[in-house]
């Protein structure tokens, strides 16, 4: 078992990573109890085949974000091991999918008995959903799976999106309960932090929230899942609303932010060109 950490949660002991490329996690969901699981956002099938070859489980479904390939890439292959059920966004067009959700459906992944309520994200894409899931297990923690709208100390770029429209997606996640596990689906954690110290120089937290992912990594150490609590106290993105970000804001526009999204929109930016 991992170190305790004060921002890194211990994960769900039925939910795993699957790195894949050279940041990307692929999560793979098992259920309890017997040898079924699914994945979420497999960029990349091979992966997946030897995780599954290595625990000895059965390919149930495979659950979609969004339609970029890092996401997406490995479901024609991986749809045929048992033809899993395809779940994904309505909005987006992704071929292979079973079955198209939005936010308001239910969904129950087949062999896990595992319900999920699904909530539109628009900002990174037009169509980008996330999963939500109350239990998984006997672990009674909430489960987010919201692929590249929350990353743990950051957020997506605006690809497809506007900042009106990711400021709604972000303040949809900041309303789940705060021990709810947020699985993102990139290891970009030291690098966002290293942004929100610039953001936020004076916050202890973010300082101490640095450090300890600083030093996760030099263990080799994954910095996800997260926690919608820690987020709220140390992710820049989900605090446009507070003095402290709204002063960063005011100094690269040159003036007081009309509103949380021209805030949000100025740091947004900032990140893009940030090194």
């Amino acid at each position: 078992m991992k170190t305790s950490r004060k921002f890194c949660p211990q994960p769900h002991p039925l939910v795993s990573a699957i790195p894949a490329f050279s940041d990307n996690y692929i999560w793979l969901i098992r259920a309890p109890g017997s040898d079924w699981a699914a994945v979420v956002d497999p960029g990349d099938a091979a992966p997946v085949e030897a995780a599954l070859e290595r625990a000895q489980l059965r390919l149930a479904a495979i659950l979609l974000t969004h339609h970029h390939g890092d996401h997406v890439g490995g479901v024609e292959r991986l749809r045929t091991l048992g033809q899993p059920k395809v779940f994904g966004p309505r909005g987006e067009a992704i071929d292979g999918i079973d079955q198209r959700c939005v936010e308001g459906d239910t969904i129950v992944v087949p062999g896990l008995d595992l319900e999920l309520s699904v909530i539109d994200v628009p900002g990174h894409t037009r169509g980008h959903i996330a999963y939500v899931a109350k239990r998984l297990g006997e672990d009674p923690r909430p489960l987010l799976f919201c692929g590249d709208t929350l990353f743990a100390a950051g957020c997506g770029r605006l690809f497809e999106g506007t900042p009106e429209q990711m400021l709604a997606s972000l303040g949809k996640l900041m309303a789940l309960a705060p021990d709810t596990l947020v699985y993102c689906a990139h290891e970009y954690t030291l690098s966002n932090l290293r942004f929100a110290v610039a953001v936020e120089p004076d916050s202890g937290e973010v300082g101490a929230r640095l450090a300890e992912v600083r030093e996760m990594r030099e263990l080799g150490e994954a910095t996800v899942p997260s926690t919608i609590g820690v987020e709220l106290g140390t992710n820049p993105f989900l605090r446009s609303h507070l003095p402290s970000v709204r002063r960063a804001a005011a100094g690269l526009l040159g003036h007081d932010p009309a509103g949380n999204a021209e805030a949000f929109a100025a740091i947004r930016d900032w990140k893009n060109v940030f090194r």
